[in-house]
């Protein structure tokens, strides 16, 4: 039972840390003024913390020919990041954390059927389902609760 616990309460330990962290970025938006600044701020330390986790694993360094060998698209995932710091940064403030993230939650699960059903990005194929759209459509119905 603890292999399966785990995992789970990892996962939502993330996304607690998703809100913890986009209540912080908001306080450093007004702190600075700026929601730029606090977003890059956001990242530097972020690439602080994963060139010390490199480091204390001793991952080596990827070779010139490995990273040649990667698709284009595979270096972009930053900018979707940066997307949600931004986002997060502006909008937390005016929907409130609870909305923005019951919203955030419900894009999140119809982007995931659709690329499970079409298999985007080297997902794993699962076909859609109408058990799977009735759970998007219970989360839909939950940022209507969230937001009243």
């Amino acid at each position: 039972m603890f292999r399966s616990a785990l995992p789970i309460i990892l996962a939502v330990a993330a996304g607690i840390s998703l809100v913890v962290q986009q209540a912080l970025n908001t306080n450093l938006r007004t702190a600075l003024s700026s929601a730029a600044w606090s977003g890059f701020m956001s990242y530097l330390l972020g690439v602080l913390c994963m060139a010390a986790l490199a480091l204390l694993l001793r991952d080596p360094v990827p070779s010139a020919t490995i990273a040649a060998r990667i698709p284009w698209f595979a270096w972009t995932g930053g900018l979707f990041g940066a997307i949600f710091i931004g986002l997060g940064i502006f909008l937390v403030p005016q929907l409130g954390a609870a909305t923005f993230f019951a919203l955030l939650i419900a894009g999140q699960m119809f982007g995931s059927i659709a690329f499970d059903h079409f298999g985007v990005l080297g997902v794993p194929v699962h076909p859609v389902s109408a058990v799977r759209i009735a759970g998007a459509a219970l989360l839909v119905g939950g940022v209507v609760l969230i937001r009243m």
